[in-house]
């Protein structure tokens, strides 16, 4: 059977894949809520931090709500993504130890963007060879900071930390198999975020980590909303 590009498949008539005016909008006001939220973190401005941060995602998922997707069913799961990564962030500004919690959060966010990328998604050779790739880098990686939360005595952690890289290092590998570089650039500055902030808090203080942090997350999200109309 030969594979019929998604588009095809459209009813007649039916808008072609893109942002459209009000996803155009809405990913405009998004960058300025980032923006926001980047200076917050340069500055050190609590407050601001607080509203813009999940106000980033809330939009995002807007925009995913607003746009036309080449696969609708892709859309599905990269909203209940960004639903997920809108609690994580919530979560771990709140008071008190909530890391495992916020990181539970951010796990199934990325199991979803799995099975978004997955549907109808690469072939066994394509994600075989992507996993081998992506494991040449979070092999290593991982191993560092596990070995630095196993002489912490932060054993739970370490787990959920490695369960963690897992599932992230799974999520690269799909969006490069895919071949949309809008989802892979995305996911590689995921992996980008999430190394920076377990490094810089698990192994060895980082100057500037927090921002580089919070630019690489936003962008991150940005290009795999975005992807869903390529």
């Amino acid at each position: 059977m030969i594979p019929v590009p998604l588009d095809e498949l459209r009813p007649p008539g039916a808008a072609p894949p893109g942002l459209g005016t009000a996803g155009v909008v809405l990913l405009a006001l998004a960058g300025g809520a980032a923006l926001a939220d980047w200076l917050a973190v340069a500055r050190g401005i609590k407050p601001l931090e607080y509203v813009a941060k999940p106000l980033t995602i809330a939009l995002l998922l807007g925009v995913a709500a607003a746009l036309t997707p080449v696969d609708d069913v892709r859309r599905d799961y990269f909203a209940a993504a960004l639903v997920l990564s809108l609690a994580g962030d919530v979560v771990l500004m709140l008071p008190g130890d909530l890391l495992l919690a916020g990181l539970g959060a951010f796990l199934v966010a990325h199991v979803d963007y799995i099975l978004g990328l997955r549907h109808d998604g690469p072939d066994v050779g394509s994600l075989a060879l992507a996993l081998l790739g992506v494991a040449v880098l979070t092999l290593p990686l991982g191993g560092r900071i596990a070995v630095a939360l196993a002489a912490s005595g932060q054993s739970e952690l370490r787990l959920a930390v490695i369960a963690y890289v897992f599932v992230l290092s799974v999520m690269v590998a799909f969006a490069l198999a895919t071949g949309s570089l809008l989802a892979s650039a995305g996911a590689w500055l995921f992996l980008a975020s999430d190394a920076l902030l377990a490094w810089d808090r698990f192994v060895q203080p980082l100057r500037h980590s927090r921002l580089g942090v919070i630019v690489t997350y936003h962008l991150a999200q940005a290009l795999l909303v975005v992807s869903l109309t390529r």
